[in-house]
């Protein structure tokens, strides 16, 4: 702003002082070169213009009598021949910035003597007549005539008046000369036509009107008498008194006599050489005031650029000085608010943090000046003042509102693990089918309660409860996460190799993966499956969960990541109506473990979520832990199948946790269903005791699919026809998982001592 104040006045001043002296500069440049083109041109143009009309009157007097001599002819066309030469040049002279005009006019000029050499040769052979050349010559005299035009206007309108005063006694000039040649020819001949006599008396009347009416009211004092002597003259007053006579005369066939023609000869050449001392002594009066107009505007100029420089740099000056000291102030009154921005978040902070805040120690009072910055700094601690005393109240109603929050929370999920372990005992007492399958459902919809409960402790600053101490196979983190889901059935899971997951990210993981993989089967229509695959990178573990929903807008899909890079500091009051809550967890959770998570559009159409595993969240498999089913080691055994990958076996009382938070360890609803519904009967019996316990029975191809996307499977001949109104999973089937899973353990051999067995999962450490 306060260069604003600097710069502003200081660049208006000086664009004006700029235009003032480019405005000044270019009129001085432009009336400089005017006089020189004035001073150059005039003289040059006068030569031309005097040879010409000498030229014109012997010429005439030759045509009008062979007898004439025309040896005066002859040297007069060499002072012509020389005044052309010096004349020519002009036409290249830079006439840019001269008189509008005087360009054509010059070239005009040259273009019409450009033809004289040949009138001259018509003239001597006597091809051309008298009033050929006559009106040749009067041509070439005009266009000479046109550059005392152009040359009289200029920039100054001083220099202008005289300028056109001097053009006029050219015209005057031009009148006379060309009276003389008409009569010169009528000398000659003793006799004058009509037409002549018409030029006669035309030129006659023009030229007295330029000097009576144009020329006499305009001239100085000396040039006043000057003309006045002129009019006096012998020769000035036989002349006129000749061309009285004339007037007087009946214009039909005038006789001339010879002594007339040697007076008027007398008489004319004495009023021309009066005329031309008269235009001599006007043309350097007139060129004297141009030249003065000139040294005038240069010495104008410069005094201008001067004192508009002088001025400029004082208000400069003045104005750095005074945004100086407004500067200062300001910066001391910045440097005071700057103190007070530093304390603030660090008093925030602290509040965030739980810590009691004086406000009169952290805020203290400021000594402002007397002034208008006094009164500002004095406004600025009042009003950080109370910016502190607002945030410490606010903090302490948000510490409060979440430490209420938490404890509700905790005490809801405490309640949510012993329904958890009724149900795991129920499950464990009652066989029928259809109780199991309530009881299932049961276990699932409150596993999924425990999630959205375990979302406000999150939203309201805490964390997770659910501890592992070991590491954990990612297949079951991903079933896990899977039981958490309403809709789980359509997930499809596909792990590559065989990864495990450290034991601290086991728990914040089941959670991520459980509120994305609900957000993909809530925004995907049925029976479109969501497809969860695993694989190891380069830097980790990359689980990317695909959707075939209607997908999100790019500018969603570039919030949604910001969100994920960035998660803002969440009250859960202010959002209370947000759909996006589950992704606000994923956000907090992912930025805690140091987990990438992005979203991009799926090809399908929908979205595809990858959430990158870093590779110190990655633990090797248990040197101690057995393969599944006591098979090889995940070096040694080759990858299954896709459609078998993840169809192995399994306990019958599901994956357990050694010590859950809430010491409930319950069977998983999700992973028991799923298993369960897709299993064949097996035929019970006791174990046998060379081959350790039976397996648990194997998944049926196509089982866990939708009626409409099963493929027509041709009947058994062999199996017996089902009853009709069978159950869609019979009581064969769970009857067979529940005695085959109690034989298995009652069989199952206890680990030797030293080793280490897996910590399996429950519903209980799924998030």
């Amino acid at each position: 702003m306060l260069l604003v104040l600097l710069l502003v006045p200081s660049v208006a001043l000086v664009s004006l002082w700029g235009l003032a002296t480019y405005e000044l500069g270019s009129e001085y440049r432009e009336q400089s070169v005017q006089h020189d083109l004035k001073t150059t041109v005039g003289p040059l143009n006068a030569a031309l213009f005097n040879s010409l009309e000498r030229e014109r009157r012997l010429t005439q007097e030759v045509l009008a009598s062979p007898r004439a001599s025309r040896t005066a002819l002859i040297r007069q066309r060499t002072v012509t021949d020389r005044a052309l030469r010096a004349f020519e040049p002009l036409t290249s002279a830079d006439t840019r910035d001269g008189q509008r005009g005087l360009a054509a006019a010059i070239s005009r000029a040259v273009r019409v003597t450009g033809r004289l050499a040949q009138e001259r040769r018509a003239v001597d052979a006597g091809t051309a007549d008298a009033d050929r050349a006559f009106a040749y010559y009067t041509e070439a005299i005009e266009a000479g005539t046109g550059v005392f035009a152009a040359i009289s206007h200029g920039a100054n309108g001083e220099v202008t008046g005289l300028s056109e005063v001097l053009f006029d006694l050219n015209g005057v000039v031009d009148m006379i000369g060309r009276e003389d040649a008409v009569l010169a020819r009528g000398w000659a001949s003793g006799r004058l036509s009509a037409e002549d006599y018409d030029l006669v008396i035309d030129a006659i009347g023009t030229h007295e009107y330029l000097l009576e009416s144009r020329v006499v009211p305009n001239l100085s004092a000396e040039e006043s008498r000057l003309y006045t002597a002129m009019t006096r003259s012998e020769a000035w007053k036989t002349r006129v008194a000749l061309e009285e006579r004339l007037q007087a005369a009946d214009g039909d066939g005038i006789a001339l006599s010879p002594a007339r023609a040697r007076q008027w000869r007398t008489a004319t050449d004495g009023s021309l050489a009066r005329l031309e001392q008269l235009i001599g002594v006007h043309s350097q009066v007139s060129n004297a005031a141009g030249a003065a107009a000139v040294q005038e505007l240069r010495l104008y100029l410069y005094a201008t650029a001067a004192l508009g420089l002088l001025a400029v740099t004082l208000v400069v000056l003045v104005t750095w000085r005074l945004t100086t000291l407004l500067r200062r102030r300001i910066l001391a009154v910045h440097g005071q608010a700057q103190d007070l921005e530093q304390r603030l978040p660090h008093v925030v902070a602290r509040l965030e943090q739980g810590e009691d805040v004086d406000v009169d120690a952290e805020v203290p009072e400021l000594s402002p000046a007397p002034d208008e910055f006094g009164q500002l700094s004095r406004a600025l601690n009042l009003a950080s003042r109370t910016a502190v005393h607002t945030a410490v109240r606010q903090a302490e109603q948000h510490r409060g509102f979440e430490r209420l929050l938490q404890r509700i929370a905790r005490r809801t999920q405490l309640l949510i693990g012993l329904q958890l372990k009724k149900l795991d005992q129920l499950e464990r007492r009652h066989e029928d089918p259809q109780v199991l399958e309530g009881l299932f459902d049961l276990d699932h919809l409150t596993a999924r309660l425990r999630r959205y409960e375990e979302n406000l402790v999150i939203l309201a600053g805490g964390q997770p409860r659910r501890r592992w101490r070991r590491p954990v196979p990612l297949l079951d983190v991903l079933r896990a996460a899977q039981g958490e889901v309403q809709d789980y059935r359509r997930i499809e899971i596909d792990v590559e190799g065989r990864p495990w997951i450290s034991e601290r990210a086991v728990g914040p993981l089941i959670h991520i993966l459980a509120e994305l993989m609900e957000n993909a089967t809530a925004f995907s229509k049925p029976p479109a499956p969501v497809e969860i695959k695993a694989t190891p990178v380069s830097r980790g573990i990359a689980v990317e969960i695909e959707d075939r929903g209607l997908g999100m807008e790019a500018e969603q899909y570039e919030a949604a990541n910001a969100l994920m890079q960035a998660p803002p500091q969440m009250d859960v009051m202010t959002r209370a109506d947000d759909v996006r809550l589950g992704l606000y967890v994923v956000a907090r959770l992912s930025k805690t473990l140091g987990l990438q998570v992005e979203l991009r559009p799926s090809a399908f159409g929908g979205t595809r979520v990858i959430v990158l595993v870093p590779q110190d969240l990655v633990a090797e498999r248990p040197r101690s832990v057995p393969d599944a089913a006591g098979g090889p080691s995940p070096n040694d055994a080759a990858p299954l199948p896709p459609q078998h990958r993840h169809a192995g076996p399994r306990p019958a009382d599901g994956p357990r946790r050694a010590d859950g938070p809430d010491g409930l360890p319950v069977r998983s609803r999700g992973q028991a269903m799923a298993d369960v519904t897709a299993q064949a009967p097996a035929p019970a019996g006791p174990p046998d005791p060379q081959t350790g316990p039976v397996p648990l029975p194997r998944r049926t191809r196509q089982a866990s699919l939708v009626a409409e996307l099963r493929a027509p499977v041709p009947p058994d001949p062999t199996a017996a026809p089902a009853p009709p109104g069978a159950p869609a999973r019979s009581g064969a089937t769970i009857g067979a998982f529940q005695r085959q899973s109690r034989k298995n353990r009652a069989g199952a051999r206890p680990p030797a001592p030293g080793t280490d067995q897996p910590e399996p999962l429950t519903t209980e450490d799924r998030g």
